[in-house]
């Protein structure tokens, strides 16, 4: 599947340091030290509805996680999914009156061009579970082939062909699971209904058991192949699938939202190991936080969306957009308010201002600054105010700025230049 246009990366004078991020499964800053390569990857959209700030800020963590890596000599590839079946996307499609391939399709190049907008580097391997289905039956296969997995048959009155069964992971089979989590059993549960799980399943060997592959029902699209039913895969196996085939194991970085730690990114990890007898998945698991609006997360199904596309089209810059999102720090949540667009678009056009009449006169200091606070657990807003102190001390001297430009492309995403 084709991504979005990278932008251009300006070189930046001297090298920065590694990155210094919060890991999930450790619950503490660890240091990412790539043998050369670094590897990562995050989560993608399902693509039913437009990019939300929600969103946009995690790609937008990861852009700067992509960016810090690169500033330390590291090349990065950098693996990204798309759900592009799955029961939201079927959902919405119906209710619509559309097919879910039009509508994936068309959710999924809206995402390009707000991804573009924000200067946010495309993946290296940008993959859809639909164009990959032999590789998901072939993990499912394996999984039930070795005893790592079970079938049920699909429970009467729900539509099943004959014959038709699901396909489950079995848990108490599996030594690491709650490892990425580092949750309580009751943690799980609280949340696993909400979060796609399937808790009463009737003929489940554990509540928690996660969905392999969903036989076919009544009107859904649906595949066959290896030792499954016809039907589709699960959520969880499908970013398990996709991160094995084009990173392996034990790859630097996994990220997502924190509504990810579980059970998506624990299932994901779980099923890993019982696929490859390996160990760890990813060697850091890290999180961004909620963004709230009108009181209440932002989510889809909610609907208090605030959209990027929207954004754009009411004549919003999209460098104002990510400064918004760069002055909250990845790990807490916030809640947008107008106040914060207004408050970025000053800041952005005081940036401007300075860029072009300060000359390089405190470049240096700036940019040590900047891959400082970066490589210190992503802290952007440490590095904006940066950026505002050499902005309102600078010298006017009528000339441009092009170490500064150059240091605020490369390490934060903001171009300046008209």
């Amino acid at each position: 599947m084709n991504s979005w246009p990278a932008p251009e990366l300006p070189d930046v004078q001297g090298e920065g340091h590694n990155l210094r991020i919060w890991d999930a499964g450790t619950g503490a800053l660890t240091t990412l030290e790539p043998a050369d390569t670094a590897t990562m990857y995050v989560c993608g959209i399902t693509p039913y509805d437009a990019t939300h700030l929600g969103h946009a800020a995690t790609y937008v963590t990861f852009d700067l996680a992509g960016r810090v890596l690169r500033d330390a000599g590291h090349p990065v590839r950098y693996v990204q999914n798309v759900t592009d079946i799955d029961d939201p996307l079927l959902e919405r499609a119906e209710r619509d009156g559309v097919s879910w391939e039009a509508l994936a399709h068309s959710e999924i190049e809206l995402f390009h061009t707000d991804m573009a907008a924000l200067r946010v580097i495309p993946p290296d391997h940008y993959v859809g579970v639909v164009e990959t289905m032999d590789r998901h039956i072939a993990s499912v296969s394996a999984l039930l082939e070795s005893g790592a997995a079970y079938a049920l048959p699909v429970p009467p009155g729900e539509g099943g062909a004959d014959g038709a069964q699901d396909v489950y992971l079995d848990l108490g089979r599996q030594g690491t699971f709650g490892a990425v989590s580092r949750w309580d059993r009751d943690q799980m549960l609280e949340v696993f209904a909400d979060r796609g799980g399937d808790p009463d399943r009737v003929g489940k060997r554990d509540v928690l058991d996660p969905l392999l592959w969903r036989a076919k029902r009544p009107g859904e699209p649906s595949w066959t192949g290896g030792s499954v039913s016809e039907g589709r895969p699960g959520w969880h196996i499908e970013c398990t699938t996709i991160a094995l085939d084009h990173l392996g194991m034990g790859f630097d970085l996994q990220g997502g939202g924190t509504d990810l730690i579980f059970p998506h990114h624990e299932m994901s990890a779980v099923q890993a190991v019982a696929l490859t007898g390996q160990k760890p998945f990813a060697h850091a698991y890290a999180h961004q936080a909620m963004v709230a609006y009108d009181g209440e997360k932002m989510s889809k199904s909610k609907g208090n969306l605030v959209r990027v596309s929207d954004l754009r089209r009411d004549g919003v810059d999209p460098m104002a957009i990510r400064l918004v999102l760069l002055a909250q720090h990845y790990r807490t949540e916030w809640e947008y308010t107008g106040d914060l667009l207004d408050r970025a678009t000053a800041r952005l056009a005081a940036w401007r201002l300075a860029l072009g009449e300060a000359g390089d006169h405190g470049a240096g200091d700036l940019i040590a600054q900047l891959r400082a606070a970066l490589a210190r657990d992503l802290d952007a807003p440490a590095a904006a105010l940066a950026v505002d102190a050499w902005a309102e001390s600078a010298p006017r001297n009528g000339r441009p700025s092009p170490q500064v430009e150059a240091a605020l492309d490369a390490l934060l995403g903001i171009r300046l230049a008209a």
